[in-house]
């Protein structure tokens, strides 16, 4: 697909297109679905600037890949536009995101606590990760009020958020930094 031209103004005045050419208002709860998770993808894209290259790096950058799928598939309207195959999710994402985190629920210190976001910069940025998934997971909560929506999305991006925990958790035990756990101040 060679993109030749960047802009189009055909956004100038609120309107965007869905896949297929439906028209409808940037304010529209599918365009704030996939537009939140757009804007998750971007900050995995930041956290995986400052891993290490390796299992984790690579598996933030498979999600990077799935998470395109995601907004391919909620930019569809499909009352109006026959879906792609390319645009759903297999249910076996969402099984590797289980997988991978009852591996890194096993290798970790048990928790015993609620934890505070932060600690090391990575594991910092894998939080903020983890809360815009929470905001994307409401957005196509809300879309799906009115809408259908295929629930290996919805499973894959709740799965999402968890995984990022225990990423961050991880993280910051490999960095040998000691996570912030939050106490009730008497």
């Amino acid at each position: 697909m060679a993109i030749t031209k960047v802009y189009t103004k055909t956004g100038d005045e609120g309107m965007t297109s869905l896949v297929g050419g439906v028209r409808v208002r940037k304010t529209n709860p599918r365009i704030e679905a996939y537009g939140t998770v757009d804007e998750l993808s971007a900050q995995l894209g930041l956290l995986a600037s400052f891993m290490k290259d390796g299992d984790d790096k690579n598996m933030v950058i498979s999600i990077q890949r799935t998470l395109f799928t995601v907004c391919s598939y909620l930019a569809t309207d499909t009352t109006q536009t026959k879906l792609a195959p390319s645009y759903t999710i297999d249910p076996q994402e969402v099984t590797v995101l289980e997988e991978e985190i009852d591996h890194l629920n096993g290798s970790l210190p048990r928790q015993t606590s609620f934890i505070i976001p932060g600690g090391s910069h990575e594991a910092a940025l894998a939080h903020v990760c983890r809360t815009v998934c929470r905001r994307a997971e409401r957005r196509i909560f809300f879309l799906g009020e009115t809408t259908n929506l295929d629930g290996n999305v919805l499973q894959y991006i709740n799965r999402l958020s968890d995984y990022l925990f225990m990423l961050a958790r991880k993280l910051n035990f490999n960095d040998g930094v000691r996570e912030k756990i939050w106490k009730k101040n008497l």
